[in-house]
């Protein structure tokens, strides 16, 4: 099997169900941000972290090829049963992240990005996340959305923000506070 079909070069492509749609449509742009995400996940997962953080990692890829599968499919024309998000996939963000919260400092301030490639990769990812989440949330409102994809995206970029201070403090990296400068010539907002 050839990995090109020549079937994209007018700028179409095919859903889950064979309907054909530019590649700008809503629902490409969603499936291929998930995909994005995935790949920074990968980076996150290549970096010197916890065997636990990786594995973990590790299912959280094979979700988003679960999230891209749904999102790549036709809901009005598809007869294929592709693999679906259940609540405990959900809940697995949930724990992982009180799991986290136990041995970090209380949150007082926002955190601006960085510290360490690995700290940074999940920023990016997270911000990543976070636009998936905002076109699946568009898409959800042209055409049926499972409700989890939504949820689990919203969960994942507050697992990958918790992911990246826990990283910072495994590694003894002071986090990178944002303090805003308001002096007495600057407008306040």
């Amino acid at each position: 099997m050839k990995i090109y079909t020549k079937t994209g070069d007018n700028g179409l492509t095919s859903l889950i169900g064979g309907t054909r749609v530019p590649k700008h449509h809503i629902r490409i742009e969603s499936y291929g941000t998930v995909d994005e995400l995935n790949s920074y996940i990968g980076l996150i997962r290549d970096q010197d972290i916890d065997a636990h953080d990786q594995e973990v990692l590790k299912q959280i890829q094979d979700r988003l090829f679960t999230i891209g599968a749904s999102l790549a499919t036709d809901p009005e024309k598809s007869k294929m049963v592709t693999p679906d998000l259940e609540p405990g996939d959900i809940e697995l963000l949930e724990i992982e992240m009180d799991t986290m919260n136990e041995s970090l400092p209380e949150l007082r301030h926002f955190i601006l990005p960085g510290g360490n490639n690995a700290v940074s990769f999940c920023h990016i990812a997270r911000c990543v996340c976070r636009r998936a989440e905002r076109v699946t949330v568009q898409l959800a409102e042209q055409s049926t959305v499972d409700e989890k994809v939504n949820i689990y995206l919203n969960r994942l970029s507050d697992y990958l923000f918790t992911l990246a201070r826990k990283i910072a403090n495994d590694n003894k990296i002071a986090e990178n506070q944002w303090v805003p400068r308001v002096g007495k010539n600057e407008k306040k907002y």
